[in-house]
C-alpha cells in the first residue's frame, strides 16, 4: 500500500455525481414525498448549496509552491552520467569514479492550505512546507507572497502554519469535528496536479481512523470525496462553509485517486495550530506507560469480564505514572469518568491536556477497580523508531517446550546481547528465530523481541521459560509481554495439540 498526497477529479464528473446525489436524496427520502417539493427541485436546490459553498469558500485556499536544495553523491549506473573516459571505464570495466563529488539538485514540490486569519495565518500539512529552503503562496485572486514563513510545525500530527504579511485576508473559518456524522456530505479543495481551485464532492466515510501510519497522533476523517496529489494541507469544508478537516493523504495503489482518502479533524489542527501561534511548538501532556487494546483474548487471559480499556504493557521509570503506582497488566477502564474507547484515543485525549493536569482513572487490577489521580508531566522528544535486529542462529539453548509450543527460537539474555539491543540483562529471554507458521509467528513476535513474561509470570531465563509454558499448555493459550526497542506489547498465543 502507498499512500501519496492529494485531490480530485474532473469538473465533468462532479456535476454528474452531484446530480445523481442529489436525485437519490430527492427520491428516498420520505419528507420529500409529503411535500410538494418535487426531485428535480430538490437537485437543484443542493446544487445551489453546493456552488455557494464553494464560492464562499475558494478565496480563503491558497496554492503553496516549494523549493527545496537536496544533495546525491553520484554512484554506479546514474543514467544522468553521459561521456568521457572516466564514464566508460566505470560502465563497462566497473573502475571506480575517481574525484567524483556529491551533486545538488533543486527539488520542487506543491500543495495546498487555506487561510484562517485576517492577518494572513495559514494551516497546511507538515510534510508540505516542513524543511523547505523557498515558499511562495499564491490566493485564488492572483496575488502571490514570495516572503511566506513558517510558523512551525507538528509532525506528530502533521499540522503546520505558515503566515504570509498583510491584513484583511478572506478567512475559511474552522467547523467543530466532533459534530462529523458518517455520510455527512463534504467538499475537498485545493489544487491537486497544479490544477489551482479545484472542488471534489464526497462523504464522511468514517471518522477517528487510528492506525493507518501517516503520523504519531492520529484520529483522521475519512472521505471518498476526490483527494490527489496537490490537495495535501487543503480544506475539507462542510455544506455550512467551515473546514471540519485538513486533506493529508490518500491509500492507493497507482499515486491517484481510489476512493479513500484522509484528513486531519478541525479539532485537533485547531489546538495544534494555537499552541503553534504562541509558541512555535507544541507542548503535549505525558503520563509515560505504553499500553494497547484489551481484546478479547487478552480479557479471557486476565479474568476481564468484558474486553474494554488499555492494558498497561510497560511503564516508564520516573514517569507521572510509575509515580502514582500504576504496574504494568493494569487495565485502564475509564479516564475523568469517561470509558477508554481505545488505546489510540485514550493517547489523544492525554496527549491534548496540559502538563500539570490532574486526572482521574479507574484501574481494574487483578479482579478489583480503584481510582487513581495522576498529575501529567510534559511528553518528551518522540522516540525514535525500534532498532530492528538482524536474526540470529538457533541456539542451543532453547527448550523443546519453546520450540515446539511457540516455535520460537530463544537464548539467555546475556550482557553484550542486552547492550546490543537496549534491553536490561536479566529482563526476559531473548527471540533469536521464529518459525513464520507457528504460534508466535501468527501473533507477530519476531526475532529480536524479548520475552518479558508468560502469564504474569517473569521468564529471566530459559528455563523458565520453558516452566511457564508447560503451566500454561493446560490451558491452550498464553499471555505473552513482549518487549521491542522501547515499546512493550501483550499477545495471546494458542498452543497447537499436544504431541
Amino acid at each position: 500500500m502507498s499512500r501519496k498526497v492529494g485531490s480530485t477529479r474532473p469538473l465533468k464528473g462532479i456535476a454528474l455525481s452531484v446530480l445523481l446525489l442529489a436525485l437519490v436524496a430527492g427520491l428516498s427520502a420520505p419528507a420529500f414525498s409529503q411535500t410538494a417539493i418535487s426531485p428535480p427541485q430538490v437537485a437543484r436546490e443542493l446544487s445551489e448549496a453546493f456552488a455557494a459553498t464553494a464560492k464562499a469558500t475558494m478565496p480563503a485556499v491558497v496554492s503553496i509552491k516549494i523549493e527545496k536544495i537536496v544533495t546525491a553523491r553520484p554512484g554506479f549506473g546514474d543514467s544522468n552520467d553521459l561521456g568521457g573516459p572516466e564514464d566508460f571505464l566505470r560502465r563497462f570495466f566497473g573502475a571506480p569514479p575517481q574525484g567524483r563529488s556529491p551533486q545538488r539538485f533543486l527539488e520542487r514540490g506543491q500543495g495546498s492550505g487555506f487561510i484562517i486569519s485576517r492577518d494572513g495565518y495559514i494551516l497546511t500539512n507538515n510534510h508540505v512546507v516542513g524543511n523547505v529552503d523557498r515558499m511562495m503562496v499564491t490566493l485564488q485572486d492572483g496575488r502571490t507572497f514570495t516572503n511566506a514563513k513558517v510558523i512551525g510545525t507538528d509532525p506528530a500530527t502533521e499540522v503546520a502554519l505558515i503566515k504570509i504579511e498583510g491584513e484583511n485576508f478572506p478567512v475559511l473559518p474552522l467547523g467543530d469535528s466532533e459534530r462529523l456524522e458518517v455520510g455527512d456530505m463534504v467538499m475537498a479543495i485545493g489544487n491537486p496536479f497544479g490544477l489551482s481551485g479545484t472542488v471534489t464532492v464526497g462523504v464522511i466515510s468514517a471518522v477517528g481512523r487510528t492506525g493507518i501510519g501517516i503520523a504519531a497522533y492520529e484520529s483522521f476523517i475519512q472521505t471518498d470525496a476526490a483527494i490527489n496529489p496537490g490537495n495535501s494541507g487543503g480544506p475539507l469544508v462542510d455544506l455550512n462553509g467551515r473546514a471540519i478537516g485538513i486533506n493529508t493523504a490518500i491509500v492507493s495503489e497507482s499515486g491517484g485517486y481510489m476512493g479513500i482518502g484522509f484528513a486531519i479533524p478541525a479539532n485537533m489542527a485547531r489546538t495544534v495550530a494555537d499552541q503553534l501561534r504562541k509558541t512555535g511548538k507544541v507542548v503535549r501532556g505525558y503520563m509515560g506507560f505504553y499500553a494497547e487494546d484489551v481484546t478479547p483474548e487478552i480479557a479471557q487471559s486476565l479474568g476481564l469480564p468484558r474486553a474494554q480499556g488499555a492494558i498497561i504493557a510497560q511503564v516508564e521509570r520516573g514517569s507521572p505514572a510509575a509515580e502514582s503506582g500504576l504496574q504494568p497488566r493494569d487495565v485502564v477502564l475509564e479516564m475523568n469518568g469517561n470509558p477508554i474507547a481505545s488505546y489510540d484515543a485514550f493517547r489523544n485525549a492525554i496527549a491534548a491536556l496540559r502538563p500539570g493536569t490532574a486526572v482521574q482513572l479507574l484501574v481494574w487490577r487483578d479482579g478489583k477497580t480503584f481510582e487513581q489521580t495522576v498529575t501529567l508531566g510534559e511528553r518528551p522528544t518522540e522516540p525514535g523508531q525500534a532498532k530492528q535486529p538482524q536474526q540470529q542462529p538457533p541456539s542451543p539453548q532453547t527448550p523443546q517446550e519453546a520450540r515446539q509450543s511457540l516455535g520460537v527460537e530463544v537464548q539467555n539474555l546475556t550482557r553484550n546481547l542486552a547492550q546490543r539491543f537496549g534491553y536490561q540483562a536479566g529482563e526476559g529471554v531473548i527471540v533469536t528465530a521464529v518459525t513464520p507458521e507457528g504460534p508466535a509467528g501468527n501473533a507477530g513476535i519476531r526475532p529480536g523481541d524479548l520475552i518479558v513474561s508468560v502469564n504474569r509470570q517473569p521468564v529471566p531465563s530459559v528455563e523458565r521459560l520453558a516452566a511457564a509454558i508447560r503451566a500454561a499448555r493446560k490451558n491452550g493459550q498464553a499471555l505473552l509481554l513482549i518487549r521491542r526497542g522501547e515499546a512493550s506489547r501483550f499477545v495471546v498465543v494458542r498452543f497447537g495439540s499436544q504431541e
